[in-house]
């Protein structure tokens, strides 16, 4: 049976995002959790801990991921996440396209200097008591970087690497380079997950076909799309309203009790329906007024039209 992870997305697939579509859809193997930054004193942010801490993941199997590029602070992290959180499986975050991630050779931005990130590599996996998963793109500016960096990552007991194959200057433009993963899938000796532009169940139908090989694919944007994409394409059960509405509330309402200020709230809610609206028929003007939303009220009177006067496209 295919495996399928949700992807960490920063500022949205939080641990209230998760509980949320854990608790009305629950087709996901692996959630991982939006990367951790660390710092010179080795605390994290209350965001993070709040997104570690085991009482806010029951029921998942969920995958904090570290971005640096100090083997010394990817350690200092691990050892606290498995000591002080119980995880056993750390991701490795060197797919990050950000400019201000990737200006500190963090994320993507890592893979342009080989040497570099041979030496991180030998550094974490030689002292490193969990196991290392390594999500990544396929070079920096141009895919035939990536034959050279697969040939580091083979050095390496990666328990599983999840390529996402495009190069940081693509960001989420243009289409994902299958040839070059294809030449991954040949030459990798380490477990391969697919991760990219999978958003229907026509595209995981197309891509199953091209790769029937593969048994781990992750969802990023396309669960953000259609939250019901992992019920599609585990039990073959398209998404309904409501399903959907149930998927809405619970996730505005586990904002309300976290959250603070009828502003802080609909920030959230905003950044959810920036990829949602466009799964109801005549969504516009209903997205536009969801937009322009400052009071609870008046985005609670906005969506309760939008399930009741349109249908899912």
């Amino acid at each position: 049976m295919m495996k399928l992870y949700a992807a960490p997305l920063e500022g949205i697939t939080g641990y209230v995002f998760r509980n949320a579509f854990h608790a009305c859809f629950d087709n996901v193997d692996k959630y991982f959790i939006p990367f951790i930054q660390p710092n010179q004193r080795g605390h994290f942010s209350s965001r993070e801990k709040q997104d570690v801490k085991p009482e806010n993941n029951r029921g998942m199997y969920t995958v904090p991921q570290i971005l640096t590029n100090s083997s010394e602070d990817f350690l200092r992290t691990a050892w606290k996440l498995q000591t002080a959180y119980g995880y056993k499986e750390i991701n490795l975050n060197l797919g990050c396209p950000s400019k201000t991630v990737i200006s500190k050779k963090r994320g993507s931005g890592f893979l342009a200097y080989p040497e570099e990130l041979e030496q991180f590599l030998e550094g974490i996996f030689e002292k490193a008591e969990v196991e290392i998963s390594i999500k990544t793109r396929i070079g920096k500016e141009s895919p035939d970087e990536f034959a050279r960096i697969l040939e580091i990552y083979n050095k390496f007991p990666v328990r599983e690497l999840i390529i996402h194959p495009r190069v940081q200057t693509d960001f989420y433009k243009n289409h994902p380079n299958l040839e070059v993963f294809q030449m991954a899938l040949d030459a990798s000796k380490v477990p391969v997950c697919y991760n990219g532009d999978i958003f229907s169940i026509e595209d995981y139908q197309r891509f199953t076909e091209r790769f029937p090989q593969i048994d781990h694919i992750m969802l990023g944007r396309g669960l953000l799309k259609n939250p019901g994409l992992t019920r599609e394409i585990r039990h073959q059960i398209p998404l309904d309203k409501e399903i959907l509405k149930k998927f809405h509330d619970c996730l505005y309402q586990g904002y309300c009790q976290v959250l603070s200020g009828d502003r802080t709230i609909l920030f959230k809610m905003k950044e959810l329906w920036g990829f949602l609206a466009p799964i109801f028929t005549d969504y516009e003007k209903y997205a536009k007024k969801i937009k322009k939303s400052e009071k609870l009220w008046a985005y609670e009177d906005v969506v309760e039209k939008l399930f009741a006067e349109q249908d899912l496209v």
